[in-house]
C-alpha cells in the first residue's frame, strides 16, 4: 500500500473536530510513519515473491537450491586443448598463448621441445568463449625464448559457461517431482547432470543385461559430449565400469556412459530474399535458427520435422519465403534414436 493510502487510512482514525490538515501537529505526526509502515508494506511483498523459485535469481537462487536439494549451480569450465609450438626451448606451465581476438591459454604442463612439439593448454579464463577453432591459436603475448610460431590443429572443448539460472531450475524441477532413490533411472540423471558440461542425459536399463546401465551424454551446446567431460561422469558414477560402488553407483550396478553419437542433418532450399538482405545475410540467419532448433529438440523428441525446419526457415531474418526444401537429401522426417542427438551439417541455400 502507498504511502498516501496509508496516510489516509490512519487519519480516518482520528476525530474531525481535530486539526489534521497538511502542517497540523496530527498530520505531521502520521506521515513518517506511513512513509515506515509503506516501506514495510513493500519488503513484505518482496519476500512473498522470493517465496516462488522462480522469482528467484543469481545467488538467491543458488542459495535456495542449495536449501532444499543439496544441488550446487555448475560452475563454468576452462576450456582445454593442445598446441603445436615450432623451435627449441623449454615450456614452464603458465606459460600464455593467445589468439588475434585476445582469447589466452596457459600451457598446463612443462615440456622440453626440440624443433617440434606438443604442449597441453587451458583457457585463462573460464566459459565458453574459451572454445575456439582449429588455427585460432597464433600468438606469443609474452615472447618465450626459441620458439617463433604456434597454433592449434584442433578446436579446443569444454569450455562451458556457468550454469545459468533458467538451468538451474529445471534441474531443481527434475530433482523434486522424480524422487531419485535406491539407484533408480532418476538417480542416474541426477548423477549425470550434476556434472559441468553435460547438457542432458539418457538412461537405459538392462541394456547389456541384468546389472547394466547406459547413460547417453550430451553436451551443454546439446551436441555429443567430449571425451572429456563422458569420463567425468564415468568416474563420478561408476569408475572404470567395475560396479564396486566405488563411484555413485550401487554394489553391483555396471554403469556404463557414453556420448550420443551425433546425426548430421543436411537443409537444402531454394529462398526468396527479403528487399536489402543477401544471400550471406540469411543464409548466416538460417544456421542460426536451426542451430537454435535442433538444440531445443535435444534429447526431448525422437525425430526432427521437416515441416519445423521449413518454419525456422521462414521466420529466419532476411527469408520471404522459400520452396524446394529437402532434409538429409529427402523430404520426410529423419528418426533419431536413443543413441543419437541431431547436429546441423551443411546448409545450402540457393536462390
Amino acid at each position: 500500500m502507498a504511502k498516501e493510502e496509508i496516510l489516509s487510512a490512519m487519519l480516518l482514525t482520528v476525530s474531525d473536530s481535530l486539526d489534521k490538515r497538511p502542517g497540523s501537529f496530527i498530520y505531521d505526526a502520521l506521515a513518517p510513519v506511513a512513509e515506515r509502515l509503506a516501506d514495510t508494506d513493500e519488503q513484505i511483498a518482496s519476500a512473498q515473491t522470493k517465496l516462488v523459485i522462480d522469482n528467484l535469481t543469481s545467488d538467491e537462487l543458488t542459495e535456495r537450491v542449495r536449501e532444499r536439494t543439496g544441488m550446487e549451480r555448475k560452475a563454468a569450465t576452462r576450456a582445454t586443448g593442445v598446441v603445436t609450438l615450432t623451435g627449441t626451448g623449454t615450456i614452464v606451465a603458465g606459460d600464455l598463448f593467445e589468439t588475434a581476438g585476445g582469447v589466452q591459454f596457459k600451457a598446463s604442463e612443462n615440456a622440453a621441445i626440440t624443433i617440434t612439439g606438443n604442449v597441453q593448454v587451458e583457457a585463462v579464463i573460464a566459459g565458453s568463449a574459451g572454445v575456439v577453432p582449429a588455427g585460432a591459436i597464433t600468438l606469443f603475448p609474452v615472447t618465450l625464448a626459441g620458439f617463433s610460431a604456434v597454433t592449434n590443429a584442433s578446436p579446443t572443448e569444454d569450455g562451458f559457461d556457468q550454469e545459468s539460472d533458467a538451468d538451474l531450475i529445471v534441474r531443481y524441477y527434475e530433482r523434486i517431482r522424480t524422487p531419485a532413490t535406491s539407484g533408480n533411472k532418476a538417480h542416474y540423471l541426477n548423477w549425470a547432470k550434476e556434472i559441468a558440461g553435460v547438457g542432458d542425459a539418457r538412461v537405459i536399463p538392462l541394456w547389456n543385461g541384468p546389472n547394466t546401465v547406459k547413460i547417453v551424454l550430451i553436451d551443454s551446446d546439446k551436441t555429443p559430449a567430449s571425451a572429456g567431460v563422458v569420463d567425468e561422469v564415468q568416474n563420478y558414477i561408476d569408475p572404470g565400469i567395475s560396479g564396486l560402488g566405488d563411484g555413485q553407483a550401487p554394489i553391483g550396478a555396471f554403469a556404463t556412459v557414453v556420448s550420443a553419437a551425433g546425426l548430421a542433418i543436411n537443409v537444402t532450399a531454394t529462398i526468396h530474399l527479403t528487399p536489402g538482405y543477401s544471400v550471406t545475410q540469411a543464409k548466416t540467419a538460417i544456421t542460426s535458427s536451426l542451430t537454435a532448433l535442433l538444440k531445443n529438440i535435444a534429447f526431448v523428441e525422437n525425430i526432427v520435422s521437416v515441416a519445423r525446419i521449413g518454419a525456422a526457415i521462414l521466420t529466419s531474418e532476411g527469408v520471404a519465403d522459400y520452396s524446394g526444401l529437402t532434409v538429409n537429401g529427402g523430404t520426410a522426417n529423419i528418426a533419431i534414436s536413443s543413441n543419437q542427438v541431431a547436429v546441423l551439417g551443411t546448409v545450402t541455400v540457393n536462390v
